[in-house]
C-alpha cells in the first residue's frame, strides 16, 4: 500500500468521523427540543448526559488530526482539509454543549405550564439540524456554493430568535408573572441562535478548504 493511499484512507476515517459526530449532535438538538416541547424531564437529562459523547468523539478526532499533520507534513490542499476538520469538530462539539444548555432550559422549566405554544423554538432547531448535515456534505463535497448557502439559513434563525424576543418581552411586560419562564425561554431562543453561528463557522471552513481564503460569513 502507498503512502499517499494510507494517507487518503486516514481522511476518508476524519471524514467519517466528523460525519458521526454531526449525526450524534443532530440527535441532541431533535432531543433537546423534544424534551422542552414535552417537558419530559428524563429526555433533558439524556441529553445532558450525553454530552460526553460529544466531547469524546471531539477530542478523538482532535488527536487524529494533530498525528496526521505530525506524521504526515501535509501541505496546500491536505493540510486544509485537516485543519478544516478539527475546526469542524470544535464547532459541532460547541452545538453540542448549546444542545445540553436548551436541556437545561428544560429542566429549571420543569412542569410549569408553558406561557406559550413553543412554535418557533422548533423551527430555529429544525433549521440548525439542517444547516449542520448541509455543512457536513459540502465539507465532503468540497461545495463552496452549498457551503455559502448556509448564510442565508443563519438569517432566518436570527430573525425567529428576533421575533421570539419580542413576543417574550411583550408577554413580560402584561403580565410580570411569566418573567421566570420567559427568561428561560429567552435564553434557549439564544442557544440556538449560537448554534447558528457556529454552523456559519462550519460553512466558512468550507469555504476555506476550497479556495484556500478565509471569509466571514457572518457579515
Amino acid at each position: 500500500m502507498t503512502t499517499r493511499h494510507q494517507f487518503d484512507q486516514a481522511l476518508a476515517e476524519l471524514s467519517g468521523k466528523i460525519t458521526q459526530l454531526g449525526n450524534i449532535v443532530q440527535g441532541r438538538i431533535s432531543l433537546a427540543m423534544e424534551s422542552m416541547l414535552q417537558q419530559n424531564l428524563e429526555k433533558a437529562n439524556d441529553v445532558i448526559v450525553g454530552d460526553i459523547e460529544v466531547n469524546d468523539l471531539q477530542a478523538d478526532i482532535e488527536e487524529q488530526c494533530m498525528l496526521l499533520i505530525a506524521t504526515q507534513q501535509p501541505f496546500a490542499r491536505d493540510l486544509r482539509k485537516i485543519v478544516a476538520g478539527f475546526k469542524i469538530s470544535i464547532s459541532l462539539e460547541r452545538i453540542g454543549d448549546l444542545a445540553a444548555d436548551v436541556a437545561k432550559s428544560t429542566l429549571r422549566i420543569g412542569d410549569t405550564q408553558l406561557i406559550k405554544p413553543l412554535i418557533d423554538l422548533p423551527r430555529m432547531a429544525e433549521l440548525v439540524r439542517t444547516m449542520i448535515d448541509k455543512g457536513i456534505k459540502a465539507c465532503i463535497d468540497e461545495d463552496d456554493a452549498a457551503a455559502r448557502e448556509m448564510a442565508k439559513m443563519d438569517d432566518k434563525v436570527d430573525h425567529l430568535h428576533n421575533q421570539i424576543f419580542r413576543e417574550l418581552l411583550l408577554l413580560m411586560i402584561e403580565n410580570p408573572k411569566t418573567i421566570t419562564q420567559a427568561t428561560h425561554l429567552m435564553f434557549t431562543s439564544r442557544f440556538f441562535e449560537r448554534m447558528g453561528d457556529y454552523c456559519t463557522n462550519i460553512a466558512e471552513e468550507v469555504v476555506y478548504l476550497v479556495n484556500g481564503n478565509r471569509t466571514d460569513l457572518n457579515e
